[in-house]
């Protein structure tokens, strides 16, 4: 599956409202909730298992992660941007990033 595919069906499950700027503010709003939703899991793995990770613990993650990835696809696809485009943007940039020795640092564009 492509990342467009995976967009293309992500889609079929979202409920839109009837205000654009309400639907893009929604799934925004998503990404950093499910982020924080995979964040609390981790915390808890380290806080309180000794940083013993069970299959369970790995199925949890693996749900949240999916959760942040369905969220950036529509918000993506609502501001006309390919899923494969961003996919592929993202490595371009981290590759020069490598070449250039800029891995590390501040600043969005190093």
């Amino acid at each position: 599956m492509t990342f467009d595919e995976y967009q293309k069906q992500a889609l079929t499950t979202a409920i839109n409202n009837k205000d654009p700027l309400m639907d893009k503010t929604i799934w925004a709003m998503g990404i950093s909730g499910e982020a924080g939703e995979v964040l609390e899991k981790w915390k808890k793995i380290v806080a309180y298992k000794d940083g013993q990770i069970s299959e369970e613990d790995k199925l949890e993650i693996k749900k949240e992660l999916g959760d942040v990835v369905w969220y950036v696809a529509l918000l993506a696809d609502s501001l006309d941007l390919s899923f494969d485009d961003v996919m592929q943007l993202n490595l371009s940039k981290l590759a020069d990033r490598k070449k250039r020795g800029a891995q590390k640092g501040a600043g969005d564009n190093r």
